[in-house]
Parts: structure tokens; sequence; C-alpha cells
């Protein structure tokens, strides 16, 4: 597992990811992401959009006291079809280990001036506006929302808005998750496979495969990536097809 050196902002490999804390971001991918093969030329990587949401996310890992960080779009070796096979079904159990999750609302508007003067207020958000924020339309997200104790959700300017502790009652009217398993007190594997499907039903993800792929932690599921075997079966002639069960 590759983490972030939260102080050098550079990579390191653990072969035993369990004797580390580190902290996690949870995100919408945008344009000119900071890649793995980027990080390897560092003053490249630092002139990237991407990279601001990597050094934002270790600034607040060491706020946090946490010496490293993960980050999806750089962590991940995704030239070696191993590796990203192996990032994506421990991807679940990555995020469950992790010591925090930031979840970065890039689309999520700060709060005005005018806005309520109480802790309270500040923090908080109409609940319309955070729905509609894509990071609830994504399929990845859904497992970054479930699999985290301490979730902390960030606005547009990395501003802190609200934990999932303490808006678990919100997160569960958007998302259709009921309350229990938001808190952790009823168990992924007691919920009813329809149930835990229907959750997913109005999510997208940006490769048909990535449909299954992303449900494979929620289901407890290890399973070989093959993103390239839509694509062969559709250039073979009908009668090379594989029957539909």
């Amino acid at each position: 597992m590759w983490l972030i050196n939260t102080k050098t902002l550079r990579l390191e490999e653990f072969q035993d990811y369990s004797t580390v804390e580190y902290a996690i971001l949870s995100h919408t991918w945008g344009d000119d992401e900071v890649s793995f093969k980027d990080m390897q030329d560092f003053a490249r990587a630092k002139r990237q959009a991407g990279f601001v949401k990597i050094a934002t996310t270790c600034e607040l890992a060491l706020k946090e006291g946490l010496e490293y960080a993960w980050v999806d779009t750089c962590c991940i070796d995704k030239t070696s079809s191993a590796e990203l096979s192996e990032a994506i079904n421990a991807m679940f159990v990555w995020y469950q280990a992790s010591a925090a999750c930031f979840v970065w609302l890039e689309d999520l508007a700060p709060l005005s001036s005018t806005s309520s003067a109480t802790s309270q207020g500040r923090k908080l958000c109409d609940m319309s506006k955070l729905a509609s924020c894509k990071w609830f339309s994504r399929g990845w997200t859904l497992q970054e929302l479930l699999a985290p104790a301490n979730v902390r959700f960030y606005d547009a300017n990395w501003n802190f808005r609200f934990t999932k502790e303490n808006y678990v009652s919100t997160l569960s009217t958007i998302t259709k998750i009921e309350v229990e398993v938001l808190k952790m007190a009823k168990r992924l594997k007691d919920v009813l496979v329809a149930v835990k499907m229907s959750w997913a039903a109005n999510r997208e993800t940006t490769r048909p495969e990535d449909e299954a792929y992303c449900l494979l932690g929620i289901f407890d599921i290890n399973m070989p990536m093959l993103y390239a075997i839509r694509v062969f079966w559709s250039n073979q002639s009908p009668g090379d097809r594989p029957e539909k069960a």
C-alpha cells in the first residue's frame, strides 16, 4: 500500500499498513488529477490542479497528528493490473482502517458571512444543497461513507462543516441508508442484499464495470478485475460470445 508522507508529500510503500495510522480522502474526480506516475516527477505534480487536494489532505491529516495520508488518484499504480486489482478489492478495508476520512464536497458552496453566528449554523447546511452534491451520486463514494468510522465533511473551500456522526439523520435521509447502519450499530452482513443494492441504484460510475466493482467491499466479495472483458466480447461474432445465464 502506497501512502503519502504528510510532511514531505512524497509517496512511501508499506507492506503492512496495519502498523500505520493514516487519513484518507473521499472526493469526486476532476480534471488534471495527479497520478502515481506524476508523483515520480514531484516538481511537475505540484503544478497540476489536482495537487491542491493532495496537499490539503496532508495538511488536515497533520493537524490530526497523522503522519500519512492516502488519496486514490496518486496512491495506486494504475499501470499495474495486479496492483489495481489488489487496490480495488482492498478499498473498503483501507477506508475502514483509516484514522480519519476527509470528504471534500467540491460543489458545496461555503457559508456566507451572513450565515447564522452560532457554531451549529456555521457548520451545517441546507439539506437540498447538500443532497445535490455530486459526491452523493457516485458509485465509489458509497463505500467511502459506510466503511470509515471517523468521517469529516468539508465544503468547496475546505471549511469543516460536520461529521457523519453529528449529521447522521440528514445523511440517512439523503442516502436512504438507515441510521443504525451509518452509526455502525448494524453490520452490513445483516442487511438484506436487495436493500444494499437499493443504496447504489441511483449512483453512477464512469465505467460500466465499476458499477459492480464499487460494491465488492459492501458485499464482502473478492474478485479479479476484468475491465477488458466487455470490450473483448463486443468484438466477437454472436456465435463466439458466452450465453447469458
